[in-house]
């Protein structure tokens, strides 16, 4: 069972029991959070894709925490100029715990706790299948 959300502009591939790291959210730890932009829900050999989301469909999930992603670093340099600039910067990010996939396609809806998300983005199956067609 695993359903494809979208939240902060972004696309998640989410599973019961898993462990998503999004962009920040306005919710306490402990909270319960519910995304209505389900944009595909996929089960044992069936997939309901939504035009561009699916009727019905929803996600909800619990705030684990407010946190801070790893520190990047921003580095400018202007050459021949000696102009060098160095910032760092930490993305506020929302920890939630998926707990439920439900609507149309979702026939089992609590899998068990063995599954884990891949916690990226939905990658395209296709991406690899033009590169030897010219």
């Amino acid at each position: 069972m695993f359903a494809v959300i979208r939240t902060g502009g972004k696309q998640y591939r989410v599973t019961p029991q898993a462990v998503l790291k999004v962009e920040k959210l306005e919710a306490e730890p402990g909270a319960t959070v519910t995304f209505t932009d389900v944009l595909a829900v996929g089960s044992e050999g069936s997939l309901t894709l939504g035009s561009p989301i699916v009727a019905g469909a929803s996600v909800t999930a619990t705030v684990i925490a407010q946190d801070r992603a790893d520190k990047i670093i921003v580095f400018k340099k202007r050459r021949r100029q000696n102009s060098r600039r160095k910032n760092g910067h930490r993305q506020h990010i929302t920890v939630l715990r998926v707990g439920e996939i439900s609507g149309p396609g979702a026939a089992g809806q609590e899998a068990s706790g063995a599954e884990h998300a891949n916690g990226g983005s939905a990658e395209h199956a296709d991406s690899g299948s033009a590169a030897g067609e010219e």
